[in-house]
């Protein structure tokens, strides 16, 4: 089997896998829209797609759950496709934007975000994924200086220590800050903190949209970088690309994509480390094919994890973020023993 074979034949797996992951995501979603207080059978919801639904059943799905899905969807996409990034550019398996300290920095960003507007709602919550950017950029820049040596580069045990560090850092000043706020805004906080979902609107669906419809693709386009980088930095020089501009553009858009995401979902950690690892093993290790991969297992990672703690403890229910950690907690130990024994 030659080179091209090969290369048409990862292609068609990863053309399936999506087809696949689609279809399962649609089933998802179908679920999703039947959970919660209020009942509606895929047969209404198709009539209610359809536009003949009743008024209260036109309520429910397109002003409630629609948005919350799509939200859903989004930040599964952004933070899966982020881990990606942050997985090739650090040569590391173990880096997520959770373990990193990213998702911490987007939380300073959110303290300081309602400690002076003291609203998430209207058309100020477009604002919310620039000052959780902000606060993502600030840690990384931390990170990323504190685990970078002259002679050897990014150092990929250095960054998962110096992150696990920074973040257990700025979330202690941001548990102070959060004691600082209103009973209502510090129980938003608290929420926000444990993984919840609490992006439940259109004007939320907006701020997030344009995040996750530019910065993936851009992505994608580097995907050959992204390569370049597995194999070294010294290999990376002499294949005409600059290490640190590169490195440094690819961080940027990892730390955008993961902030602006958690942004709407919630503190969620793990999703941007489980979606490339299964990805890797479905597709390959080339992100041409394992980004779009990975994207759709967040999604569906994180479609699953609020659908699950939505519809366990009705009328209650578990924040997406604890669902996920059930699940990723375990994978990290099988990961880190994996790579060390």
């Amino acid at each position: 089997m030659d080179i091209q074979q090969l290369q048409d034949r990862k292609q068609r797996r990863a053309l399936w896998m999506m087809i696949i992951m689609v279809v399962v995501a649609m089933m998802i979603v179908l679920i999703s829209l039947n959970t919660g207080s209020i009942r509606l059978s895929p047969l209404r919801v198709m009539w209610t797609w359809l536009g003949q639904g009743s008024k209260i059943e036109n309520l429910i799905m397109f002003q409630y759950r629609l948005p919350r899905i799509v939200i859903t969807i989004l930040a599964g996409m952004g933070l899966g496709v982020a881990g990606a990034v942050l997985q090739g550019v650090s040569r590391n398996s173990l880096a997520d934007p959770g373990i990193l300290g990213i998702n911490a920095g987007a939380g300073f960003g959110l303290i300081i975000f309602v400690s002076f507007f003291r609203t998430m709602e209207g058309s100020i919550a477009l604002l919310i994924p620039l000052f959780t950017f902000g606060g993502g950029v600030l840690i990384a820049c931390i990170i990323f200086m504190l685990s970078y040596d002259r002679q050897r580069g990014l150092l990929p045990i250095r960054l998962i220590l110096v992150g696990i560090a920074v973040a257990a850092g700025i979330s202690a000043i941001t548990l102070l800050l959060s004691l600082k706020l209103d009973p209502d805004t510090y129980a938003f906080a608290a929420t926000w903190l444990a993984g919840s979902v609490w992006g439940r609107d259109w004007i939320h669906v907006w701020s997030l949209l344009p995040w996750i419809i530019i910065l993936v693709p851009w992505v994608y386009l580097r995907s050959r970088t992204l390569d370049m980088f597995v194999l070294g930095d010294e290999i990376t020089t002499s294949l005409g690309n600059s290490t640190t501009k590169s490195r440094l553009v690819l961080l940027l858009l990892a730390v955008g994509l993961a902030c602006a995401s958690v942004s709407m979902v919630g503190s969620i950690g793990f999703i941007g480390l489980i979606a490339p690892h299964i990805a890797r093993q479905l597709v390959g290790a080339r992100h041409q094919y394992m980004i779009p991969v990975a994207a759709m297992i967040g999604m569906i990672i994180m479609l699953s994890a609020d659908t699950i703690g939505r519809s366990i403890f009705q009328p209650n229910f578990v924040p997406a973020g604890v669902v996920v950690a059930l699940i990723g907690g375990p994978y990290f130990i099988y990961i880190l023993f994996k790579k060390t024994v």
